[in-house]
Protein backbone atom coordinates (compact mmCIF):
# COMPACT_ATOMS: atom_id res chain seq x y z
CA UNK A 1 0.00 0.00 0.00
CA UNK A 2 3.13 2.15 0.48
CA UNK A 3 3.83 1.94 -3.03
CA UNK A 4 0.48 2.91 -4.60
CA UNK A 5 0.92 6.10 -2.12
CA UNK A 6 4.40 7.22 -3.51
CA UNK A 7 3.60 6.67 -6.71
CA UNK A 8 0.38 8.65 -6.79
CA UNK A 9 2.00 11.02 -5.62
CA UNK A 10 4.38 11.17 -8.43
CA UNK A 11 1.41 11.22 -11.24
CA UNK A 12 0.70 14.97 -12.58
CA UNK A 13 -1.82 15.71 -14.96
CA UNK A 14 -0.56 17.49 -17.69
CA UNK A 15 -2.03 18.08 -21.07
CA UNK A 16 -5.03 16.33 -20.04
CA UNK A 17 -2.80 13.32 -19.53
CA UNK A 18 -1.82 11.06 -16.12
CA UNK A 19 2.11 11.18 -16.43
CA UNK A 20 5.01 10.70 -14.56
CA UNK A 21 7.85 12.09 -15.34
CA UNK A 22 11.46 10.60 -15.59
CA UNK A 23 13.73 12.32 -12.73
CA UNK A 24 10.49 10.58 -10.55
CA UNK A 25 10.45 7.14 -12.47
CA UNK A 26 14.39 7.14 -12.26
CA UNK A 27 14.47 7.45 -8.99
CA UNK A 28 11.55 4.50 -8.48
CA UNK A 29 13.67 2.26 -10.94
CA UNK A 30 16.32 3.25 -8.78
CA UNK A 31 18.71 4.41 -11.75
CA UNK A 32 20.35 7.91 -12.62
CA UNK A 33 17.84 9.74 -15.20
CA UNK A 34 20.19 10.21 -17.57
CA UNK A 35 20.30 6.63 -17.90
CA UNK A 36 16.61 6.50 -18.35
CA UNK A 37 16.66 9.24 -21.02
CA UNK A 38 19.34 7.72 -23.02
CA UNK A 39 17.59 4.32 -22.95
CA UNK A 40 14.08 6.30 -23.90
CA UNK A 41 16.52 7.70 -26.69
CA UNK A 42 17.90 4.80 -28.19
CA UNK A 43 14.77 3.07 -28.58
CA UNK A 44 12.47 6.40 -29.36
CA UNK A 45 10.65 4.74 -31.71
CA UNK A 46 8.60 2.55 -28.86
CA UNK A 47 7.85 6.37 -27.72
CA UNK A 48 5.40 7.66 -29.50
CA UNK A 49 3.82 11.41 -27.99
CA UNK A 50 1.18 9.09 -26.80
CA UNK A 51 3.35 7.49 -24.99
CA UNK A 52 5.93 9.78 -24.04
CA UNK A 53 6.50 13.84 -24.47
CA UNK A 54 9.32 16.19 -23.41
CA UNK A 55 7.58 19.23 -21.41
CA UNK A 56 7.76 22.60 -22.56
CA UNK A 57 9.86 25.70 -21.24
CA UNK A 58 6.13 26.91 -19.53
CA UNK A 59 5.46 23.37 -18.15
CA UNK A 60 8.87 23.09 -16.93
CA UNK A 61 8.68 26.52 -15.32
CA UNK A 62 5.17 25.52 -14.00
CA UNK A 63 6.77 22.51 -12.43
CA UNK A 64 9.26 24.50 -10.53
CA UNK A 65 6.62 26.12 -8.74
CA UNK A 66 4.71 22.88 -7.89
CA UNK A 67 7.91 21.00 -6.83
CA UNK A 68 10.66 21.60 -5.00
CA UNK A 69 13.49 19.57 -5.69
CA UNK A 70 13.47 21.58 -9.59
CA UNK A 71 15.83 24.14 -9.02
CA UNK A 72 17.40 26.73 -11.78
CA UNK A 73 20.94 26.76 -11.23
CA UNK A 74 24.25 25.10 -12.37
CA UNK A 75 24.96 21.97 -11.32
CA UNK A 76 21.45 22.24 -9.04
CA UNK A 77 19.34 19.72 -11.32
CA UNK A 78 19.27 18.78 -15.02
CA UNK A 79 19.11 21.57 -17.54
CA UNK A 80 17.08 19.29 -19.97
CA UNK A 81 13.26 19.45 -20.04
CA UNK A 82 11.69 15.82 -18.59
CA UNK A 83 10.16 13.41 -20.53
CA UNK A 84 6.49 13.30 -19.07
CA UNK A 85 5.44 9.38 -19.64
CA UNK A 86 1.93 8.17 -19.74
CA UNK A 87 0.59 4.66 -18.48
CA UNK A 88 1.74 3.44 -21.69
CA UNK A 89 4.86 5.25 -22.13
CA UNK A 90 5.23 3.77 -18.67
CA UNK A 91 4.59 0.14 -19.03
CA UNK A 92 6.95 0.22 -22.27
CA UNK A 93 9.67 1.40 -20.61
CA UNK A 94 9.50 -1.99 -18.85
CA UNK A 95 10.43 -3.63 -22.46
CA UNK A 96 13.49 -0.88 -22.37
CA UNK A 97 14.83 -0.95 -18.56
CA UNK A 98 15.67 -4.69 -18.26
CA UNK A 99 16.31 -5.70 -14.72
CA UNK A 100 14.15 -7.02 -11.84
CA UNK A 101 13.31 -3.48 -9.63
CA UNK A 102 12.44 -2.23 -13.49
CA UNK A 103 9.67 -5.18 -13.82
CA UNK A 104 8.59 -4.61 -9.71
CA UNK A 105 8.35 -0.79 -10.17
CA UNK A 106 6.34 -1.73 -13.65
CA UNK A 107 3.70 -3.68 -12.05
CA UNK A 108 3.21 -1.14 -9.05
CA UNK A 109 3.06 1.65 -11.16
CA UNK A 110 0.21 -0.28 -13.36
CA UNK A 111 -1.64 -1.04 -10.57
CA UNK A 112 -1.63 2.62 -9.08
CA UNK A 113 -2.60 3.48 -12.55
CA UNK A 114 -5.31 1.19 -12.45
CA UNK A 115 -6.67 2.04 -8.68
CA UNK A 116 -6.76 6.13 -10.21
CA UNK A 117 -8.82 5.10 -12.65
CA UNK A 118 -11.11 2.70 -10.82
CA UNK A 119 -11.68 5.47 -8.43
CA UNK A 120 -12.97 8.13 -10.82
CA UNK A 121 -15.13 5.72 -12.21
CA UNK A 122 -16.47 4.90 -8.81
CA UNK A 123 -16.44 8.95 -8.45
CA UNK A 124 -18.51 9.79 -11.54
CA UNK A 125 -20.93 6.80 -10.48
CA UNK A 126 -22.08 8.55 -6.99
CA UNK A 127 -21.87 11.93 -8.22
CA UNK A 128 -24.46 10.42 -11.02
CA UNK A 129 -26.48 8.78 -8.58
CA UNK A 130 -26.74 11.58 -6.50
CA UNK A 131 -27.76 13.57 -9.46
CA UNK A 132 -30.74 11.39 -10.29
CA UNK A 133 -31.77 11.10 -6.17
CA UNK A 134 -31.56 15.42 -6.87
CA UNK A 135 -33.77 14.90 -9.73
CA UNK A 136 -36.30 12.84 -8.34
CA UNK A 137 -36.41 14.66 -4.75
CA UNK A 138 -36.08 18.52 -5.91
CA UNK A 139 -38.27 19.45 -2.68
CA UNK A 140 -36.15 17.99 0.55
CA UNK A 141 -32.55 18.54 -1.64
CA UNK A 142 -33.74 22.35 -1.97
CA UNK A 143 -34.75 22.25 1.73
CA UNK A 144 -31.60 20.36 3.15
CA UNK A 145 -29.24 23.14 0.75
CA UNK A 146 -31.82 25.95 2.73
CA UNK A 147 -30.72 24.53 5.72
CA UNK A 148 -27.14 24.06 5.18
CA UNK A 149 -27.03 27.46 3.63
CA UNK A 150 -28.73 29.28 6.84
CA UNK A 151 -26.58 27.46 9.12
CA UNK A 152 -23.29 28.36 7.52
CA UNK A 153 -24.90 31.86 7.40
CA UNK A 154 -26.05 32.33 11.41
CA UNK A 155 -23.71 35.27 12.68
CA UNK A 156 -23.03 35.26 16.42
CA UNK A 157 -25.72 38.34 16.66
CA UNK A 158 -28.71 35.97 15.60
CA UNK A 159 -27.70 33.44 18.44
CA UNK A 160 -29.69 33.13 21.44
CA UNK A 161 -27.31 34.78 24.48
CA UNK A 162 -26.84 32.80 27.52
CA UNK A 163 -25.63 34.10 30.76
CA UNK A 164 -26.76 36.57 34.02
CA UNK A 165 -29.18 39.14 32.11
CA UNK A 166 -29.66 42.85 33.89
Amino acid sequence: MKNLEIITQKIHDIRGFKVMLDFDLAQLYDVETRVLKQAVRRNINRFPEDFMFELSENEMNSLRSQIVTLKKGRGQHTKYNPFAFTEQGVAMLSSVLKSDRAIEINISIMRTFVAIRQFALNYTELQNKINEIEGQLPEIYNVLNYLVEKETTKTETERTKIGFKK
